[in-house]
């Protein structure tokens, strides 16, 4: 079917590249062979608000645009790339943004900000980080608060959930699938399954709901960071469910194509471990393509992981798709001392 999209801001440069990474494909066989692993390149969608939020930015601010708003507030942890996409956004754009961060303290002259954080407040944005518990037991206030905080002053704010994932940004990842599925056409090949990192549930809802509307057999994976597979099923039935409302479309999602596998998530969100850190190491080494601790390292690992222990015996080609996220990278940069440790 033909997918009509609404309003979009162009920002990200388009279309990604999608590669065959041949060294990984090669070092993942098995005597029974493999998948041929591509990887699609959306950590290449822009410079500095590289990744896949700009995708969705790209419809959130034709909508912001189309109600009159000159403010973007949004939310996320100290590191969120989200966040960091829209400050930029919003400086390329000629608006205002606002970040609502969950973390320890506001900046002090001992406390130097890194990776996203110190984009936020290189592209102007205002931030205000609030501790854990508030964050979480206050977060719809916060939005309010700061909403008439800019009415107030004569402004008008769009509010922009964490991730820019629901029933709007979806559109991001719908156009993706499509673009996504015609690069597989154009090198000569279906993909059995596409496979990402899920934090707020965004992307795999766009690209679940893209390739069903679409007419294709690819299933979508995605690995989870965060929160376990009920939360992302019932996170990305929630996005489908506003989009169809917003959009007044009828299409029958079918809900069961939902997969999620939350086996790697480790300590906990943002929290790497030395197979982690293994594994990012491998892929510049490998691939000279670089990934992060908290969303595509721990998604490409527990990827490499389910290959070799067979659970995508039946797939001829599999396509991670990189969201981005390299800033992530340098806050923790202890982690990668074994690659320039003696021996």
């Amino acid at each position: 079917m033909s997918i009509q999209y609404p309003a979009r801001e162009h920002l990200a440069n388009l279309p990604t590249p999608l590669q065959p990474l041949h060294k990984i494909t090669e070092l993942y066989s098995t005597p029974f062979g493999g998948p041929q692993v591509w990887i699609k390149r959306d950590d290449l969608t822009e410079s500095a608000m590289s990744g896949n939020k700009v995708r969705k930015l790209e419809y959130i601010i034709a909508e912001a645009k189309v109600r009159g708003c000159n403010t973007l507030i949004t939310c996320g942890g100290e590191q969120s790339n989200h966040c960091r996409a829209t400050a930029l956004a919003a400086a390329k754009c000629g608006m205002k943004a606002h970040l609502i961060l969950r973390g320890a303290a506001e900046l002090t002259s001992g406390n130097i900000p890194d990776g996203n954080l110190l984009v936020d407040y290189l592209a102007g944005a205002r931030v205000s980080v609030y501790p854990l518990r508030e964050y979480v037991s206050r977060l719809p206030e916060l939005f309010e608060e700061w909403a008439s905080f800019y009415q107030n002053q004569g402004n008008r704010a769009l509010c922009i959930p964490t991730g820019g994932s629901d029933g709007l940004g979806i559109w991001g990842y719908l156009q993706c699938a499509e673009e996504l599925l015609e690069d597989c056409r154009r090198v000569g090949f279906q993909p059995d399954r596409l496979v990402c990192a899920s934090g707020s549930g965004g992307t795999q809802a766009g690209l679940t709901l893209g390739c069903q509307m679409l007419g294709a057999d690819t299933g979508v994976t995605g690995y989870a960071v965060s929160d376990n597979e009920a939360y992302f099923i019932d996170k990305i039935q929630e996005d489908v469910r506003q989009w169809a409302e917003a959009y007044a479309q009828e299409f029958p999602f079918d809900s069961r194509r939902i997969h999620v596998n939350d086996k790697y998530i480790g300590p906990g969100y943002g929290i790497a471990t030395e197979e982690i850190y293994q594994t990012i190491a491998l892929a510049a080494q490998l691939e000279g393509i670089l990934l992060d601790p908290v969303y595509t390292g721990k998604a490409f690992h527990g990827l490499l992981k389910d290959i070799e222990q067979g659970h995508y015996a039946g797939c001829r080609h599999i396509v991670f798709v990189h969201t981005g996220g390299q800033f992530g990278v340098f806050p923790q940069r202890a982690g990668f001392s074994a690659c320039w440790a003696d021996g």
